[in-house]
């Protein structure tokens, strides 16, 4: 991204671990940060324009000949760059997700089995055939099975917990569906059910699928802001190695998304060291976030900061360690090798891998995935001068009309004058 046109919420997302930000924030030195995000390559003007004084103000306030007094400016600060109101000493800001406090008791994990066999059956089914389809199961197994359990009252935390995973399972079905602000309804109830359990990994999880959300809906300072509610969350109870993994990865992919360098690659490292040398944890509601996992997000990550080599390397391995049992995560890691080989110009190779691509289950049911094939289509549309390349465009949208048929009777046909 041309650093002219980066969002300066973007860009305080990558200063959140900085010394010299957080230090800013504490003496409530603006003249200070507003060099910062200077340097960060944030115009003078758009600063000012932002924070809605005159130029001539903010050069005073970066020049030491004044400070900012008044609160109504640290709030203007806070709401323009998404800065957490703690950190000047405000009350929580309207758009600041919703942390869980630490109960003072915590519960102890406590399971039912009946409740983590369903669990286990649709995570197993979604994984193989997509969310689309099971979406409307998943909810029915909460509105008949879990609901009338907890108004009774004395229902167990266990059945919270069983509540808030598959809530938050069936906001992953919504999103895979395409349907991502019933996602964020789904993440959003989620949180609380999770905290009345108890169970602090349960609800640091849900934050990670909110930081995941907020990416793919394009606000890297919401997943940024959201990977550090979760690994907060997670320090108040048990550590669990593979979830403050995926919590430091999704902070990564955050930072890289804002191209904040250093800081992503940093957060990516501490993922892949906390993997490394963790023992196998088990948690009855969690999904593992696993080698395989840790190499695709890796990828992404190295991709959004046009680290290809880097980023090929970890698309390749993603694949290679890839159960066959993980349909969707097989075509995504798929997807994100092709897009590496075309940014580095090997055609050939790229189609290689899309015709693998193209031949996977057809009853895999994932709008996401259908999304996410448009958009290697758009990168490879560019060279469809070379042959090959239209050759396989062609395939491709046989491919595509063939599995928007078999989803033709839950996703909606496109609004008249929309492209296909």
């Amino acid at each position: 991204m041309d650093r002219a046109q980066r969002d300066p919420s973007d860009v305080v997302a990558g200063l959140l671990g900085d010394e010299r930000f957080l230090a800013a924030c504490a003496q409530r030195d603006m003249g200070a940060l507003f060099r910062l995000l200077n340097r960060r390559g944030i115009s003078t003007r758009r600063i000012a324009s932002a924070v809605d004084i005159s130029q001539g103000r903010l050069y005073d306030y970066m020049n030491g000949k004044s400070r900012v007094e008044k609160l109504i400016i640290f709030e203007q600060i806070a709401d323009a760059f998404h800065i957490p109101g703690r950190l000047l000493g405000l009350a929580p800001r309207s758009w600041e997700p919703t942390a869980m406090p630490a109960p003072e008791h915590p519960t102890p994990v406590s399971v039912d089995g009946d409740d983590v066999a369903a669990m286990d059956a649709f995570r197993n089914a979604d994984r193989q055939t997509g969310g689309t389809r099971l979406y409307g199961a998943v909810v029915r197994h909460l509105t008949s099975n879990i609901a009338p359990r907890l108004v009774d009252a004395d229902s167990n935390p266990q059945v919270f917990a069983a509540a808030a995973a598959l809530t938050e399972m069936a906001g992953w079905m919504a999103h895979d569906s395409g349907r991502d602000d019933l996602a964020e309804r789904h993440f959003t109830r989620a949180l609380p059910l999770a905290r009345t359990s108890g169970d602090h990994a349960l609800a640091a999880n849900i934050a990670a699928s909110s930081s995941h959300l907020a990416l793919q809906t394009g606000d890297p300072a919401a997943a940024a802001h959201w990977a550090g509610t979760g690994l907060d969350i997670l320090g108040q109870g048990t550590r669990i190695p593979p979830l403050t993994a995926r919590l430091h990865t999704m902070k990564a992919r955050a930072l890289a998304a804002a191209s904040q360098a250093a800081p992503a690659v940093w957060a990516l490292d501490q993922a892949h060291q906390i993997l490394a040398t963790a023992a196998e944890a088990e948690h009855p509601w969690l999904s593992p976030f696993d080698a395989a996992a840790l190499a695709s997000e890796s990828a992404l990550v190295h991709r959004d900061l046009h680290e290809y080599d880097t980023a090929l390397e970890h698309a390749e391995q993603a694949i290679a360690l890839r159960e066959t049992g993980r349909a969707r995560s097989l075509a995504f890691s798929r997807i994100t090798l092709v897009g590496i080989h075309v940014h580095r110009h090997e055609l050939d190779a790229a189609l290689r891998v899309g015709h693998d691509l193209l031949t996977a289950d057809p009853a895999l049911g994932s709008v996401r995935v259908i999304h996410q094939l448009d958009t290697l289509k758009d990168l490879l549309v560019t060279h469809r001068g070379y042959p090959p390349v239209r050759d396989f465009l062609a395939r491709f949208a046989d491919v595509r009309r063939a599995r928007m048929l078999l989803l033709a009777d839950i996703v909606p046909p496109p609004r008249e004058g929309t492209a296909p």
